[in-house]
């Protein structure tokens, strides 16, 4: 691993928390000089015949002028989480303190942490995986149930184990393979080709189920785009309310008032739905108006999901048919949703549109079977029930080295059929072991390390 090869002779600082006034701020600071910088502000005691995982209350004091009352939490390396000596001092939440303590440790000797830097050094220290420090700041970024769960699974090492067990049987194989064409002349075979085979098939059921699940971890990360749409007095802005229990849209019955797109965020069994109450989709000679329904064709384009409002008392069965054509021409994921239902009964309105039985008929003005149509966008884009305890691929980058993998296993798999020589399979299963080792940073360059970890924020 790159980590085995870097040694790290500098000490950085950062602040933990963030930016801010706050009643308590945590600056953190890595590195071989941790302790001696600390010690130098520190005079109510030696920190450096302190035990570790200790915490030590006194005065940070620079230039024989006292700045503020600390506490101070002892990390000895290897055990702390870059593996370094870690020393994190908790400071009163002023912005002003923060910087003073900062300025002290960097004129000790100090240096200024760049983004993801800490992560980075527990990485490179062989404390993490690349994708398990990845997960650290998806986990920070985390905003539902869903998304947590899922970062937590990934920062326990669960994508990892999966690729680790295949990455060492096919490491295992490849040994054999290799081996034998140090005996070609014998005509031996070492490696099993049928034990072979069948790991390479397992091996790519296991890697296609992994990239399945893109779709759904790149849901439960970014949320669905999800633009509510229709004609004019649909009733789209008073959904937009229901559904936020809040009066965010104003709702007229006057045709054309919502002119430009509103959005909001919903949260639903975890998933996050990006709301988008657009414009009624109408011909107008009102430029304004006009503008805002092209912004509504743009969002359709756009949505992870069209929820199609209309009013069950004004259009017909032609109308819905017409607009399910257009969708499935445009190849839209979309839910027709019945509005209006209080007015004239459900039992008749249902035989109206008996053509069309995924019909979701509410009330939104009466909330009557609001939930029914949550449960609907959940399972829409879910394509059934979430289960985050299952290996989840959220990260884009993961996902493109697997479509790697995946066609590195076709391609042992194609010559073992075609009866390939050793020399040849062995090189597509360096590939395949190579796209792997990308993964999870067992091989990897410090330009691509420094390009993720830029992503971090400071002090982590």
């Amino acid at each position: 691993m790159l980590g085995k090869l870097t040694g790290f002779d500098d000490t950085i600082v950062a602040v933990a928390t963030a930016p801010g006034l706050g009643a308590i701020a945590v600056i953190r600071l890595s590195g071989p000089a941790a302790y001696p910088i600390c010690n130098s502000l520190f005079p109510a005691k030696d920190l450096t015949r302190q035990a570790s995982h200790t915490l030590h209350f006194g005065s940070i004091v620079a230039e024989g002028h006292v700045i503020d009352e600390v506490v101070v939490s002892l990390y000895k390396g290897p055990r702390s989480y870059t593996g370094e000596d870690v020393i994190e001092i908790s400071c009163h939440g002023s912005p002003y303190i923060q910087q003073q303590i900062i300025d002290a440790t960097v004129k000790a000797g100090a240096r200024l942490a760049k983004p993801g830097e800490f992560t980075q050094r527990a990485f490179l220290n062989g404390k993490l995986d690349l994708t398990q420090a990845e997960s650290v700041a998806d986990l920070i970024a985390s905003n539902s149930a869903a998304s947590h769960q899922t970062a937590m699974q990934q920062m326990r090492g669960g994508f990892s184990k999966e690729l680790h067990t295949l990455r060492e049987q096919l490491i295992t194989f490849s040994a054999l393979i290799e081996l034998e064409l140090d005996f070609s002349q014998e005509d031996v075979e070492f490696a099993d080709r049928s034990g072979l085979y069948s790991l390479v098939i397992d091996a790519a059921a296991v890697v296609q189920h992994l990239i399945d699940s893109f779709r759904m971890g790149n849901v439960i990360k970014n949320g669905v785009n999800t633009a509510i749409v229709g004609k004019p007095n649909a009733g789209k802005s008073t959904l937009l309310n229901t559904l936020l229990n809040e009066n965010r849209a104003i709702v007229s019955d006057i045709a054309g008032t919502t002119r430009d797109t509103i959005e909001e965020v919903l949260n639903i069994d975890g998933i996050l739905f990006r709301l988008i109450d657009t414009a009624g989709i109408r011909e107008s000679i009102d430029t304004i108006e006009s503008i805002g329904v092209q912004k509504t064709m743009e969002k359709i384009k756009e949505a992870g999901v069209v929820v199609y409002l209309f009013d069950v008392n004004e259009l017909t069965v032609t109308d819905i048919r017409r607009q399910v054509e257009s969708f499935e021409s445009d190849q839209v994921n979309y839910l027709l949703v019945g509005n209006k239902t209080d007015i004239n009964g459900e039992d008749a309105i249902k035989t109206k549109f008996a053509e069309f039985p995924d019909i979701l008929f509410i009330s939104a003005k009466n909330h009557a079977h609001i939930q029914d149509l949550k449960d609907a966008l959940v399972h829409k884009v879910m394509a059934g029930d979430i289960n985050t305890e299952d290996t989840i691929i959220t990260n884009a980058r993961h996902h493109a080295a697997l479509l790697e993998v995946h066609k590195s296993l076709n391609d042992v798999k194609t010559g073992m059929d075609n009866g390939l020589p050793g020399d040849l399979l062995a090189l597509d299963i360096r590939l395949c072991l190579h796209y792997m080792g990308e993964i999870t940073g067992e091989v990897t360059n410090e330009d691509r390390l420094d390009y993720i970890f830029s992503k971090f924020c400071i002090g982590k």
